[in-house]
Order: C-alpha cells, then sequence, then structure tokens
C-alpha cells in the first residue's frame, strides 16, 4: 500500500527537499504541496492524503490551526489524514496544543532523512511518533511554564484500573514501551496490551493524546518521574 503525503511549508527549500526524499521511497507518493497553512487544508481536502507533514509558523493560516481543520473537518468531510508538525525546541508549547487538537506527533526539521521516511511510515500505521527522549523534553518545557495542575475529576480516569493507570503514568513520563515493561517487570506485549485498553476506554487516538490526557487530568504533574 502507497502511503500518500502533502507538504505543507513556507519555505520551497524545504519542501523540495522532503518531497525529493520521499518520493524516492517505493512505499510513499507525495500527492501534493501547499506554501502556508490555508492552501495546505485546501490541499488536504482534494488530496486525501494519508499523512500531511505541516509546518508550524507560515503565513495565511499558521499549522496549529490549519491541523485543527484538517483533523475537525465540518460536516459532509469525512477524510481525517494524520498530521505530522515540522518544527524546532523553541515552540514547544505550540506543538503540544497542536498534539491537544489531534496531530499524531512532531518532527524535528533538522532530522535525519532516515528519521523522515520513518516518520511517515510510523504515522500513516496509525501509531504516535513521541520518540521517549523528545517526549521527555517536551514535557520538561511544558511543566516549567506552567504551575502543578489538581486532578480533574471530569475526565475518567476512573475507569482505568491500577495497572492500566500505571501505565499511563509511565507513558506521560516519557517512557519507551520496553522501559515501562522493565519497570513493571512485564512482558513488552503486555504493555501494548494495556496501553491499547487504555486508548480505548479514555477514547484517545494514540499515544501523543495520552501524555496530553495525563497532564490535563492532573495525573502527572511537573516534577514527576
Amino acid at each position: 500500500m502507497t502511503i500518500r503525503v502533502i507538504i505543507v511549508d513556507d519555505q520551497a527549500m524545504v519542501r523540495a527537499g522532503f518531497a525529493a526524499l520521499l518520493s524516492a521511497q517505493p512505499d510513499i507518493d507525495v500527492v501534493g504541496e501547499a506554501a502556508d497553512g490555508r492552501a495546505g487544508v485546501e490541499a488536504g481536502r482534494s488530496a486525501h492524503p494519508d499523512v500531511v507533514l505541516m509546518d508550524v509558523r507560515m503565513p495565511e493560516m499558521d499549522g496549529l490551526a490549519a491541523a485543527r481543520e484538517l483533523l475537525n473537518p465540518p460536516p459532509g468531510v469525512a477524510h481525517r489524514p494524520k498530521v505530522l508538525m515540522l518544527t524546532t525546541f523553541d515552540v514547544d508549547d505550540y506543538v503540544y496544543e497542536a498534539l491537544r487538537a489531534g496531530a499524531s506527533g512532531f518532527l524535528l526539521k533538522d532530522a535525519p532523512p532516515a528519521d523522515l521516511i520513518a516518520a511517515v511510515r510510523v504515522v500513516a500505521a496509525g501509531e504516535a511518533l513521541l520518540a521517549p527522549s523528545v517526549t521527555r523534553r517536551l514535557i520538561a518545557d511544558f511543566a516549567a511554564s506552567r504551575p502543578a495542575r489538581r486532578r480533574n475529576p471530569s475526565l475518567r480516569l476512573d475507569g482505568l484500573t491500577p495497572r492500566e493507570t500505571e501505565v499511563l503514568e509511565l507513558i506521560a513520563q516519557g517512557l519507551s514501551n520496553q522501559e515501562i515493561a522493565d519497570h513493571l517487570i512485564l512482558a513488552e506485549q503486555t504493555v501494548k496490551t494495556h496501553i491499547g485498553r487504555v486508548l480505548a476506554k479514555l477514547a484517545l487516538r494514540d499515544r501523543a493524546q495520552a501524555v496530553v490526557y495525563a497532564y490535563e487530568s492532573g495525573l502527572v504533574t511537573p516534577g514527576d518521574g
């Protein structure tokens, strides 16, 4: 199955470089490009991509607003692509808001070519792109800029078992599946099963939204882990 991708970035050289790299892959087809968020939304609606590479800062409409429009389409628009934000560490807070909006993850714009290719494949497969090391950096920056939150009882953490709650905490602290397995002395496949149940019970799309949910609920607070 070929992965259909569009690239939304206001820098022509970035678009051209990413397009050349991705088009050279046998399983990836670049089906559109756009130089701003508004045009990116239009391209997403017409080309029906599987994955949208979305820059954060652009004219006309920024990447966050464009991601929201693509991920929460108006009535009558059924297609919802996966959105992978392209960013740098100086806009971590912006990326956090993008994850809240439903983006599947983020990638540094200066990442190695192999990472970009892998990211597209991971997101297209329905997984969240949140490398543990990057997750920890995002959490640290987010936590440092905000006071600790108190648990929000309106969020349905009570639907989780104690083990599932523990797994959610560890996800939010940036641990990989193997690290969670080692910490809890479980098989990695068992951890994957617990994560699947957490996502299903809380109606979350992926691991990225699980991290956001853990912070929004107050399950994890600055300084945890």
